[in-house]
């Protein structure tokens, strides 16, 4: 169930017919995420617009508890979300580059000023290449 549809095996396949047979609750959660993530792949606003409304709509009367907590959260998002469909603007980058501030900042306990912390990030951050000028002892490059 944490694979896309088009990467099961035959095996997965199976199984997952399985469980709609036997655990339909399940599958009913399977095909609502399934169906949102075919929303957020939609290339146009008024596809996204019109799926996503169908979404909420389902989601709302499947009876299960977290989707339909899940759709009055969507349902309070709802344009931003629609700009993200429109956009694929999302802010990975930034929490990316805040991770990597935050490690470097924890392994620079010890520097005796900020000077030197905020050289490590821009070393770190600033896209400076410093190759070294030997690769083996003694030889050059």
């Amino acid at each position: 169930m944490l694979k896309n549809p088009w990467n099961l095996t035959d095996f997965e396949s199976r199984k997952l017919d399985q469980l709609q047979r036997t655990t339909q609750r399940i599958y009913r959660a399977y095909l609502l995420e399934e169906a949102l993530a075919a929303v957020l792949d939609c290339r146009y606003i008024w596809l996204a617009r019109s799926k996503l409304d169908e979404w909420l709509s389902w989601a709302s009367r499947s009876r299960l508890r977290p989707f339909v907590k899940l759709a009055r959260t969507i349902r309070q998002h709802r344009e931003g979300i629609l700009e993200y469909v429109r956009d694929r603007l999302n802010n990975g980058r930034v929490e990316g580059l805040n991770g990597k501030a935050r490690t470097i900042t924890r392994r620079s306990y010890g520097f005796h000023s900020a000077a030197s912390l905020i050289s490590m990030l821009f070393l770190c951050c600033g896209g400076i290449h410093a190759y070294p000028a030997h690769i083996y002892p003694f030889w050059t490059h």
